[in-house]
């Protein structure tokens, strides 16, 4: 029961910033860094890759459809052949950020719509998976569904994860919304923990709905974000374990 924590960082654009990431890095394990197409540039993109070796934490490019505009959170028409290069460009742009440090990239995790989509669409799934090959990566994503199945015919590696401050339906998919709230912390990591332990979780519907992860999300837009992080950290006793490895 000790999963990783991942987080999507660096969503920021010139001198706006979403979320506080230099005090959310201490609290995650993975940090899933936006590649430009949704959010970020690449002042900010080098910024947070820093601030993430800095920490010791493992870092993931976090690709989108292009979509800046909407945050990445609305679906687009894209041919898979399309959809390829542009994940493509965004891994790579990161990854040479990346090299030039010398460090390398852990994962890919899929952003908004396009994560949404590779749940439903195995071609859309499939350009994530070859786009993974390519810079032999494994994937972070939602167990039981498209993407599970197509990453793993494909031969890349799936981290299923679950999501720390969003609800699911009856089938097992998240219930996405345009402005993460805020939410209680303490009910959102019992909930975490309790999923991780069994497999299991309650849907909006009151369904029990199948897990399987191994890393937690928590997005760094959410209001009560550093809260819930703390609050996950204590529930799994993550500070102790790491007090015990030093």
């Amino acid at each position: 029961m000790r999963p990783l924590i991942n987080c999507d960082m660096g969503e920021g654009f010139g001198k706006y910033r979403l979320a506080n990431d230099e005090a959310i890095m201490p609290l995650i394990d993975q940090a899933n860094i936006a590649c430009g197409f949704h959010a970020s540039d690449p002042v900010i993109m080098q910024q947070t890759v820093d601030m993430a070796i800095e920490h010791g934490k493992q870092i993931g490019a976090h690709p989108s459809l292009p979509d800046l505009q909407g945050f990445g959170r609305r679906e687009m028409k894209i041919a898979p052949a399309e959809l390829l290069t542009m994940i493509k460009y965004q891994v790579g742009a990161l990854d040479g950020m990346l090299r030039g440090r010398g460090v390398t990239l852990s994962h890919i995790k899929p952003h908004g719509a396009l994560y949404g989509m590779a749940c439903r669409d195995h071609r859309i799934a499939e350009a994530i998976a070859d786009a993974a090959l390519a810079f032999n990566l494994p994937v972070l994503g939602l167990g039981g569904t498209c993407q599970e199945t197509t990453y793993k015919a494909k031969g890349v590696t799936f981290v299923g994860e679950f999501y720390a401050d969003l609800d699911y339906n009856e089938h097992g998919h998240l219930l996405i919304v345009t402005d993460p709230g805020s939410l209680d912390a303490t009910q959102a990591a019992a909930r975490a923990r309790q999923a991780i332990a069994s497999g299991y979780t309650t849907a909006v519907n009151g369904a029990t709905v199948r897990v399987d992860a191994e890393s937690i999300c928590v997005h760094s837009d959410n209001r009560g974000a550093i809260d819930l992080l703390t609050a996950l950290r204590k529930a799994f006793r993550l500070d102790e374990a790491m007090e015990v490895l030093s």
